[in-house]
């Protein structure tokens, strides 16, 4: 058994390709390398190149191995369905050309959803029919991920999203085949949404492909979810702080995974806000340090 820990680019402030705050590509794989990491997701499409070649390059220069790729996309929006179907696409050949194996599901944050982010009493619902056809968008997806390009492909909730909260999750896991769709649990997310990632990862763990690591500090998501916070807005005020400085039990999170005999990777997400005059260096040094610690080598 082997647990591998990585990184992801939105620890760099990268959630989407084209914003103008964003570090260069190989700036993000070299900082994440001189901070201890082994690998580091591909990011939103488009940041890192998909050329292969020259991404293959940048991968061997900075001694990291691509572990795979989110489509954070509007599921919810049938209006925006080519974009979901064109990201995730583009994502599967990416991480196909390059031997990653974890193509992760998120759906993008909703107007609908966002003012209840960790209000699952209030958040709006969808009617049957409009569930159904959110679900078929999923499992269309998995299963070209799954069957045709060979991946992992996994369901992360999501903060402001239509698959947000542990019952909403649990559903989707129950009415999708678990050949097709694994579960990536965000212990952040899972936490921010007002539920225990750790009591939900020992329910199921036989579905657990793939884990990130996200810490929430729980003096701001009491004050972001009273005020109804935008999400990004929260992550401006650090939301999401140092791993071991928030509300998840990382200790007992290792625990699970080892009674499990989980094998695969680990990756490190701290969504930051680009704007903040912080050092995302330093802070996946200190993600990593942490890690180390509680005996995550």
């Amino acid at each position: 058994m082997t647990i591998n820990i990585g990184n992801a680019p939105c620890s760099w402030g990268v959630e989407f390709a084209g914003d103008p705050r964003n570090p260069p590509w190989k700036q993000t794989l070299r900082e994440c390398s001189e901070a201890g990491y082994e690998g580091i997701e591909l990011g939103p499409v488009g940041y890192m190149p998909e050329n292969p070649d020259e991404l293959a390059e940048g991968l061997a220069e900075y001694r990291l191995k691509l572990i795979g790729g989110v489509v954070f996309q509007p599921f919810h929006d049938p209006e925006r369905w080519r974009d979901v179907v064109d990201a995730a696409e583009r994502t599967c050949k990416s991480l196909v050309a390059h031997g990653a194996r974890h193509l992760v599901l998120i759906d993008s944050i909703s107007p609908r959803r966002a003012p209840t982010a960790g209000r699952w009493a209030e958040a709006e619902r969808m009617e049957i029919a409009e569930w159904q056809a959110f679900r078929n968008r999923i499992e269309t997806i998995a299963r070209m991920g799954a069957e045709t390009f060979g991946l992992t492909v996994s369901i992360h909730a999501h903060a402001g999203g239509f698959i947000d909260f542990e019952p909403e999750l649990e559903c989707l896991l129950n009415e999708v085949d678990p050949a097709v769709l694994k579960i990536c649990l965000d212990t952040g997310h899972h936490s921010y949404a007002g539920f225990d990632p750790v009591a939900f990862m020992r329910r199921h763990m036989d579905r657990m492909a793939y884990v990130h690591f996200k810490d929430i500090d729980p003096v701001v998501k009491r004050q972001v979810v009273a005020n109804r916070t935008d999400f990004y807005e929260a992550c401006g005020q650090r939301i999401f702080c140092n791993l071991g400085k928030g509300d998840v039990d990382f200790a007992s999170v290792r625990q699970v995974l080892l009674d499990a005999g989980f094998d695969g990777w680990c990756t490190v997400e701290q969504d930051c806000d680009p704007t903040l005059d912080i050092s995302p260096l330093d802070d996946a040094r200190t993600n990593r340090d942490f890690l180390r610690s509680i005996g995550f080598v």
